[in-house]
């Protein structure tokens, strides 16, 4: 089932996807770089007017060392459950960086909210900007699956609405 927001801004997830994004706290964040996968967890805050995520990382971790090659990333947020009928999961690919000027602040703002013992940290903030999601929940029934994407310049069926609205 594709899920396509109607909203004023195309670029939202869907309040589902929200939902779940909000009831959780660590991701397993994926990078590749010539040919070679990496993985790792990681905790995360959820910029929903932003529409992307937060980490912190130090930027001589494997995984910072690979976005600075390859910002094309994959991650996946999931309920740990041995029930079968509750199992949930979001996966995502997206684009990780640095935030930049204003983005910065309410990056770490957002951030030390969420997790005030990072105040201790020496650390730098990173962006996850989700470019396509797949949401699992077999609440809504077994294997019960739910896509979005974000619509892009690159679409062109976004740009014929647009070039029509003109």
């Amino acid at each position: 089932m594709r899920i396509t927001n109607h909203a004023i801004d195309m670029n939202c997830m869907p309040q589902l996807f929200t939902n779940f994004i909000r009831e959780h706290h660590v991701m397993t964040l994926a990078t590749c770089v010539n040919d070679e996968p990496y993985c790792c967890s990681l905790f995360y805050v959820y910029m929903e007017e932003e529409g992307c995520f937060v980490f912190s990382s130090e930027s001589s971790t494997k995984h910072i060392r690979d976005v600075a090659h390859n910002m094309y990333v994959s991650a996946n947020i999931t309920l740990e459950t041995e029930a079968v009928g509750k199992i949930q999961g979001l996966q995502l690919q997206g684009l990780a960086y640095r935030p930049q000027e204003d983005m910065v602040k309410a990056a770490r703002r957002a951030y030390m909210r969420r997790f005030p013992y990072a105040t201790l940290l020496n650390t730098t903030f990173w962006i996850l900007e989700p470019t396509w999601a797949k949401l699992t929940n077999n609440r809504f029934g077994f294997g019960k699956k739910m896509t979005w994407k974000k619509e892009t310049l690159m679409d062109t069926d976004f740009l014929s609405k647009k070039i029509g609205q003109a």
